[in-house]
C-alpha cells in the first residue's frame, strides 16, 4: 500500500515549505535522482534563465550552473551515463557532475517552426521518452496549432499528435496504460490509451480548467494513479482520481505553479516549481516548494536508448 499512516489527510496551506527561493524566472522540469549525493537531490531548470539547479535533500542547499541554451527537461538515461535534454531547440546527452552540465552528444531532433520551442517531458514505464512543444509567447496565449507531441522510442522518434497552443505536462499512469498531456493555452488535460508498443488512441479531454483555477501545466502521477497538476496562473496544485474527480487542493504562495514531481527517500514529498517571470510583487515567485502530502509517488523511469 502507499498510503501513509492508514487513511491519507488532507493537507494544510501551512505545512507546505519553501525549501528554496532563489527566484526562478520560470521554475520547470522537476526531477528526482535518489542515486545523487547522501540522500538523493532534485534537479529542476530555470528555462528563462538558463539555469539547471540540484537540490540536496541532505543539506538543503540548492546549486546552479549556468547554460548556454535554455533547457527545459531532463530524463535519466537507463544506461546510467546521465541524461537526454531537451534545451529549446534540440536534443542532447548531457552528464552533471561537481563542475557542472557537459553537453557530450546530441540526438535526432524534430524539425519546429520558427519561433518554437521544446517544452516539458516523461518517461513512460517501457523507458519511451515523450514531449511536446510550444510557440515562445506566454502560456495563456500560445499560438494555436504550433505545438505538438513527439515520442522517442530508442532511436524512433515519431510526431504523435499536433494542434496544441502549449504542449505540456505529461505524465504516464502507475500501470503505463494512460499517458496525460495538456494544451496549457486550451486549458485542456487529455487522457490517451497508450499501448504496450506505445500506440496512442483513444484521445479525450480528461480535464478542463476554467477560470480562477488557471491553466493545467506540468503533472504527475502517485502510486495510487492520483494525478497531480500544477495550475499556472492559478497558485496551486490540485490531485485528480483517475476519474477525473477532483481530490486534493494544495494553495502555493505564488500564483505561477509550474510542475510538481515526487521525490524523498521514501517518494513521500512533493516537490513543486514556481515562476518568477511577470510577478514581481510576489515575494515568494519562482521558490521551490515542498509538502508530505500523505501518498507517495513513483520512481522516475529511465530513458531507453
Amino acid at each position: 500500500m502507499s498510503r501513509l499512516g492508514g487513511e491519507r489527510r488532507m493537507v494544510d496551506g501551512s505545512m507546505i515549505q519553501c525549501v528554496w527561493s532563489g527566484r526562478a524566472r520560470l521554475g520547470e522540469g522537476p526531477l528526482w535522482c535518489p542515486e545523487r549525493g547522501e540522500a538523493g537531490q532534485l534537479l529542476f531548470v530555470d528555462i528563462l534563465g538558463r539555469t539547471l539547479h540540484v537540490h540536496d535533500y541532505a543539506s538543503g542547499g540548492t546549486r546552479g550552473w549556468p547554460l548556454v541554451e535554455a533547457c527545459c527537461w531532463l530524463a535519466p538515461r537507463a544506461d546510467g551515463d546521465g541524461f537526454i535534454a531537451g534545451l529549446a531547440s534540440r536534443l542532447v546527452h548531457l552528464r552533471l557532475d561537481e563542475s557542472g552540465p557537459r553537453i557530450v552528444g546530441a540526438w535526432t531532433t524534430p524539425e519546429e517552426p520558427v519561433g518554437n520551442r521544446f517544452n516539458d517531458a516523461a518517461v513512460d514505464t517501457r523507458g519511451r521518452l515523450w514531449f511536446g512543444s510550444m510557440s515562445e509567447n506566454e502560456k495563456e496565449s500560445g499560438e494555436p496549432g504550433r505545438g505538438a507531441l513527439y515520442c522517442l522510442d530508442g532511436a524512433n522518434l515519431r510526431r504523435v499528435d499536433s494542434g496544441y497552443g502549449v504542449a505540456n505536462g505529461p505524465a504516464v499512469s502507475p500501470d503505463g496504460n494512460t499517458l496525460y498531456h495538456s494544451d496549457t493555452a486550451a486549458g485542456v488535460v487529455y487522457a490517451f490509451d497508450l499501448s504496450a508498443g506505445g500506440e496512442l488512441s483513444g484521445k479525450r479531454e480528461h480535464l478542463r480548467f476554467r477560470g480562477t483555477q488557471g491553466y493545467p501545466d506540468g503533472m504527475t502521477c502517485d502510486a495510487e494513479g492520483g494525478l497531480w497538476v500544477a495550475h499556472w496562473g492559478g497558485g496551486r496544485v490540485s490531485r485528480f482520481l483517475p476519474d477525473g474527480t477532483l481530490d486534493e487542493t494544495l494553495i502555493l504562495p505564488a500564483s505561477r505553479v509550474t510542475s510538481c514531481t515526487f521525490g524523498g527517500p521514501e517518494l513521500d514529498r512533493l516537490f513543486i516549481t514556481t515562476a518568477a517571470d511577470g510577478r514581481d510583487q510576489e515575494a515568494l515567485a519562482g521558490s521551490l516548494f515542498r509538502v508530505a502530502p500523505g501518498i507517495r509517488g513513483l520512481p522516475s523511469p529511465a530513458f531507453k536508448a
